[in-house]
């Protein structure tokens, strides 16, 4: 319902056009200080409009980086006034089990430890845990821990359902 909304509201081509326009925008700014897009979105809640950017870096992003990204984007947003309602500009990390939705992001991650859910069962699961240590078009390798051995699991990226950022224990 919301998304009708939405595209009710722009005429019916906003949420593409318009989110990749806010993405060219924005994406100057990230590059300048080797921060990177995980998502953006422009929503309407509890009868406010919400222009969230969700920006990380190699390492982690900190509270002083989103300030940074908020500050020159707003400038930015304010010079062009490229959105008509008013809203809030809200940049925040993706949090530490940030979900990895595009191959950038897979990229980005390449050497961290991940979890990752299948739509069905491999080698009799359905969900592995381990470091993530190649990224290709078709498929992606883990070496995963199994009692204190080292597995190479390669899953193809069709079988993936979700791919996630993980919490090592």
């Amino acid at each position: 319902m919301l998304t009708l909304f939405i595209a009710d509201y722009f005429g019916g081509v906003f949420l593409n056009t318009k989110v990749d326009e806010l993405k060219a925008i924005l994406q100057p700014i990230l590059d300048q200080h080797d921060f990177f897009l995980v998502d953006l979105e422009f929503v309407h809640e509890h009868g406010d409009w919400y222009l969230r950017v969700y920006a990380d870096k190699k390492g982690g992003i900190s509270i002083d980086d989103c300030a940074l990204i908020s500050e020159e984007y707003g400038e930015k947003l304010d010079e062009l006034d490229p959105i008509d309602p008013a809203y809030y500009l809200e940049v925040s990390s993706p949090g530490a089990e940030r979900p990895l939705k595009n191959d950038d992001s897979l990229s980005n991650y390449e050497t961290d430890y991940v979890h990752v859910s299948l739509y069905q069962k491999q080698d009799g699961e359905k969900a592995f845990e381990g470091t993530l240590t190649k990224v290709t078009a078709e498929q992606i390798t883990l070496d995963v821990k199994i009692k204190n051995l080292h597995k190479q699991v390669e899953i193809s990226r069709d079988k993936i359902a979700k791919i996630r950022l993980a919490i090592e224990f």
